[in-house]
């Protein structure tokens, strides 16, 4: 596989830079940009989460805001319910397997229904859309599910990720984060070199092509589909802990686009792009919030026009490329793959 190992060692230099920043910033900085830098990170995750269907599988959902918040209200749900020790972690784990159920359903009926393509981004955009309207009714006493409130745009309240009876805060819970970031990367890179990988790769470029090498194409793009959906589910676990609230504007319209300018401005088949890029743009975006909230999704469309036209592989696999072809003297990483190698390779390393 020339392409991947085209990007393999400036990847791998990236993120080792990026670990090594993550693991010293909180002890360089104050408490409220560690708590913001937590929150970064939860949403990385459901920016992950796309990198590894639209880049690798050739999958482009606007359905990751409806997974990240079913994870998030299961996670508030189960946990305002069943108290004591260690609910809060079994309410990630409930949390994350509703958003990889939600996702499996809807994958099977769209995959074996023959949905795909541009079909599938306005299937996962009406799910996300649905939801938040919906959500967005519940504000009235009456949508209680034991002791939990929805609350509608109020908001639910979800309790802190804990250990015994003492919540995560500051440092901990950054580092916890961190793990769980690191773990699901470094996880979702694994899969995508193993012969499973290798056939998301080539159902992307050429479905019926694939089929033929002895691929189950449609239950590959379920799997793939469903692992997506636990990984946002995830992040919205993250998300609702981290603010120990969730509501339905995290399954909006302009919540459901801005991971998918995210990943593609750095990159969508690159995971590290997608990861990187992802903690660049939240940080800026935070930053124009507060300064300039008017301008804030200009400059993102702005950048993923520019990305489309001039450097569709991404910014930061651009930069990649840049340092494999300059430094590390590899060859340029903007070579595609026949689908015909790319299976072919996968059958190998099967």
């Amino acid at each position: 596989m020339r392409r991947g190992a085209a990007l393999l060692r400036a990847e791998n230099v990236a993120f080792v830079v990026f670990l090594a920043f993550m693991l010293v910033y909180p002890l360089t900085t104050d408490e409220f940009s560690i708590l913001n830098t937590a929150y970064f990170m939860a949403i990385t995750l459901m920016a992950l989460s796309l990198a590894m269907i639209w880049g690798k599988a050739g999958i482009l959902s606007f359905g990751q805001t409806a997974f990240f918040g079913i994870g998030g209200y299961l996670y508030g749900i189960y946990t305002l319910n069943v108290l004591g020790a260690g609910a809060t972690w079994v309410g990630i784990l409930v949390g994350v397997l509703a958003g990889a159920l939600t996702a499996a359903v809807l994958g099977y009926f769209m995959f074996y229904g023959g949905v795909n393509d541009v079909f599938v981004g306005l299937t996962t955009l009406a799910l996300t859309l649905v939801l938040q309207t919906f959500m967005a009714q519940t504000a009235g006493p009456e949508w209680t599910v034991g002791e939990a409130r929805l609350n509608g745009y109020n908001g639910m309240y979800t309790p802190q990720i804990s250990v015994g009876d003492i919540p995560l805060f500051g440092r901990p819970l950054y580092f916890l984060y961190l793990g769980i970031l690191v773990g699901v990367y470094l996880l979702l890179r694994w899969l995508a070199g193993t012969r499973w990988g290798y056939g998301l790769l080539a159902l992307q470029e050429n479905r019926p092509r694939t089929e033929t090498f002895g691929y189950n194409v449609r239950l590959m793009q379920v799997q793939v589909f469903a692992l997506a959906g636990g990984v946002a589910a995830l992040s919205g676990v993250l998300y609702a802990s981290w603010g120990s609230y969730i509501d339905p504007s995290s399954m909006g319209l302009t919540a459901a686009i801005t991971p998918v300018i995210y990943v593609a401005i750095g990159g969508r088949r690159s995971l590290t792009a997608a990861m990187i890029s992802s903690m660049v743009l939240l940080k800026l975006s935070q930053s124009l919030a507060s300064e300039a909230p008017q301008y804030a999704l200009v400059i993102f469309g702005v950048l993923a026009l520019l990305a489309v036209l001039f450097v569709p592989e991404g910014f930061v696999v651009a930069i990649f490329n840049a340092l494999d072809r300059w430094i590390f003297r590899r060859p340029s990483a903007g070579e595609r793959v026949a689908p015909s190698e790319v299976a072919a390779d996968a059958r190998r390393a099967g």
